[in-house]
């Protein structure tokens, strides 16, 4: 097991590296980002533009500046913004980045949580209680789901969050479910009190990102289950008299897992960028919404952080998704 966890890591570093080459050639093939600057009222000056030149590292030639680029970001010097009048200008990258990961991060993780462990218990129970009630109830949900669009599921809840709040507060309490972001004044006043705000903040885009995701993790965990369910060793267990969630869950299970792990791994890396809308609609200002006004105020490094985060992400989150690969199938490793 040993040997296979560390011939997987071994492979991931290559990877990691052609991938950063890719993404550095493309965000460069977006143009100099320093163009309209230079172009801009008042005119600069020599001395100006080759300061400018010399911050940003566009003074060094392409592979230069990748090799500049690639040993910081190794060592965590992930460079500054360096687009004047931009947002970012100035601003470590790293900080900038880290922040919004967090950020998306503490709006992702609760939704993703819960869209695998419903995801997987509804999709186990759909799949052997074929065609049943539940079944098809859980299989119509998912397919609403799947072609909802996230905005609008969003703009929903806070059709319905607003006149609760104002019957919260005709009920002589503060209104309870925050619709942008944190509470103005912060978090206050007793645990309890904290605690309810907190899950006012959270509640509406965690069910946003939940409904969605778990439309995706039960269809597949149904799905691979089936698949399982109908292989000959199920029959023949089934064939023993063992009892049915015997069956299912000792020698079905394992195996129908193996899938799902596979979505969840490319998933979750794909989710944090991929808020960006949930964000949006709800005031968060995270990864997605970072990504988008670098790439509009055309600030290379902070590009470059971004997408080299989340794919470090994806690259680690598949690297668990094969030991537990490993894990759950002892074959994979021997093989």
């Amino acid at each position: 097991m040993l040997r296979y966890i560390i011939r997987r890591i071994l492979i991931t570093i290559p990877m990691l590296v052609v991938g950063s080459f890719l993404v550095f050639a493309l965000v460069q093939a977006m143009g100099d980002p320093l163009g309209e600057w230079r172009l801009s009222p008042p005119p600069k000056s020599p001395e100006q533009i080759a300061h400018a030149l010399e911050v940003s590292g566009y003074n060094k030639p392409f592979f230069g500046r990748y090799l500049d680029w690639l040993g910081g970001f190794i060592s965590g010097d992930w460079k500054t913004g360096v687009v004047p009048g931009s947002s970012a200008f100035g601003r470590v990258v790293s900080d900038e980045v880290w922040h919004s990961f967090w950020t998306t991060a503490r709006l992702v993780l609760g939704a993703e949580i819960l869209a695998v462990v419903l995801g997987m218990a509804i999709g186990v129970l759909g799949a052997v209680r074929q065609y049943s009630v539940l079944d098809y109830t859980v299989t119509g949900w998912a397919f609403i789901m799947f072609s909802m669009p996230v905005f609008c599921l969003g703009l929903m809840l806070k059709s319905v969050a607003i006149p609760l709040n104002n019957w919260f507060q005709s009920l002589g309490t503060e209104r309870w479910f925050t619709t942008a972001n944190e509470p103005p004044g912060g978090y206050t006043g007793s645990f309890g009190h904290m605690l309810l705000q907190y899950i006012g903040v959270y509640i509406l885009p965690t069910i946003t990102l939940l409904c969605i995701q778990f439309a995706l993790y039960s269809r597949f965990q149904r799905a691979s289950m089936l698949d399982v369910l109908n292989q000959d060793y199920v029959r023949t267990a089934q064939a023993k008299g063992l009892s049915q969630s015997r069956v299912v869950f000792r020698h079905a299970y394992r195996n129908g897992l193996i899938p799902v792990v596979t979505v969840f791994a490319v998933n979750f890396g794909t989710v944090i960028t991929g808020a960006v809308i949930t964000e949006t609609v709800f005031g968060w200002s995270g990864m997605g919404k970072l990504l988008i006004r670098s790439i509009t105020e055309k600030e290379p490094y902070m590009i470059l952080g971004v997408v080299m985060l989340t794919a470090v992400i994806i690259v680690v989150f598949n690297l668990i998704a094969d030991i537990l690969y490993a894990y759950l199938d002892p074959r994979i490793r021997l093989g």
